[in-house]
């Protein structure tokens, strides 16, 4: 089994670890585009364009699958993807808005993500599906894909996020971008146990299993 992972910078490699665990046997290619990371700021049709470059060594390598471990690459280009590859499996990461839903007491969740996830019609049609009735707090998190990738952590900036969300009442916290992977334990301890954080690596592995058996 050859299982691709592409992400815009260092968050797949996060979930590559995370795959690899469960598939052991998998052979497993990591590929980033950290010379245009983040992808959050930038238009569609350049986020079409880069993300469908940034997979071609996975397609030339025949991996069986290909997880588009980016949620603003998701959000944005999969679907023009699966059409121009229809022979490819793609599976995407997207915000787990639903999971949220059925978690929260409090009906009210905090969604952190890129400004392009946020803005796209697949966050939407979501929180549409399965939010309409909670709020939805979105803090700005623009800069914190560029502060992670680049090894510069604002632990301040973090602390004042999470501690707003919280005295807001969110008692669930979605990561809407993988590379906020990385900092999930620090934003676990600056809720101090007032909010559960989700992140998608296990629905991603079990995905994988239903497609390839």
């Amino acid at each position: 089994m050859k299982i691709g992972v592409f992400d815009s910078g260092i968050g797949g490699e996060a979930l590559a670890q995370a795959l690899q665990k469960s598939f052991p046997s998998a052979e497993m290619f990591v590929v980033n585009d950290r010379n245009n990371v983040p992808y959050g700021d930038k238009s569609d049709i350049k986020i079409i364009e880069l993300t469908n470059q940034a997979i071609q060594p996975l397609l030339e390598r025949g991996c069986d699958v290909i997880v588009i471990a980016c949620n603003t690459a998701t959000a944005v280009a999969i679907e023009t993807l699966r059409k121009k590859y229809p022979d490819q499996h793609f599976i995407g990461i997207e915000p787990m808005i639903k999971t949220a839903s059925n978690q929260t007491k409090t009906n009210v969740i905090a969604v952190c993500a890129t400004p392009a996830t946020l803005a796209s019609e697949r966050y939407k049609n979501l929180v549409n599906k399965y939010a309409s009735h909670l709020t939805i707090v979105e803090p700005d998190c623009s800069n914190w894909a560029y502060m992670i990738e680049h090894s510069e952590i604002n632990e301040q900036e973090i602390a004042s996020v999470i501690n707003n969300v919280c005295e807001r009442g969110a008692d669930v916290i979605v990561l809407g971008c993988t590379h906020y992977h990385w900092i999930k334990e620090r934003i676990e301890n600056l809720t101090n146990g007032k909010a559960s954080v989700l992140e998608p690596s296990e629905a991603i592995g079990r995905r994988v299993s239903e497609l390839l058996g």
